[in-house]
């Protein structure tokens, strides 16, 4: 989905280095965004349209985190989404393609305007008319992807099981470990104490 990908510009290693990275702030990273989305290319944009990407980015995240806390969507958020979806007109179009029809929006101009239109939109749709129970950030507090679980039975925990699952199960094996190594040696001391106080 275009606004998942794009919220996931805002990157943090899962490896848990600390690392993280702002994609947006690399040239030639929304270029190559656009190419992967299949929409047509555009300039770097200027300072100010790159900050304005940067605040919708945000804007989203914090529905995002909203939406899996359980938390209802207040009207200040939706009412800023739908500021940037109004920034970006569309005609409405009937198209026939292949003998079937199907009915689209076909944006009046295309500039970085009408580029967060259309992720405020893909957003907004997919809250409105797809399932938002299924919008997850990953378990992995070191990776905190984004990402919408299409399991049947929507128990998902990580946005990839090979890297961050694997990564979390080694960690909590590690963990138990340690706790248990800990425990025996809280068990010698009192045995050591013991003997101590019979001496």
């Amino acid at each position: 989905m275009l606004w998942d990908d794009f919220l996931n510009s805002d990157w943090h290693d899962w490896r848990g280095s600390g690392k993280s990275e702002d994609r947006l702030d690399r040239p030639g990273w929304l270029r190559a965004w656009l190419q992967e989305q299949q929409l047509p290319l555009l300039d770097e944009p200027k300072p100010h349209e790159l900050q304005q990407l940067k605040e919708l980015r945000s804007l989203i995240h914090g529905m995002v985190t909203s939406i899996v806390e359980g938390v209802s969507l207040d009207a200040e958020a939706i009412g800023r989404l739908n500021a940037v979806m109004s920034a970006g007109p569309v005609i409405r179009e009937l198209r026939y393609r292949e003998d079937s029809l199907s009915t689209g929006n076909k944006p009046v101009r295309w500039d970085w305007q009408q580029v967060m239109s259309e992720i405020a939109a893909s957003f907004a749709e997919t809250i409105a008319n797809g399932e938002p129970a299924r919008i997850r950030i990953c378990d992995n507090p070191d990776c905190l992807w984004v990402y919408y679980d299409d399991t049947r039975n929507r128990s998902k925990r990580y946005c990839d099981d090979k890297m961050c699952g694997n990564l979390m199960k080694v960690r909590r094996f590690r963990a138990r470990k340690k706790a248990t190594q800990h425990d025996h040696g809280h068990d010698h001391d009192h045995d050591h104490d013991h003997d101590h106080n019979q001496t």
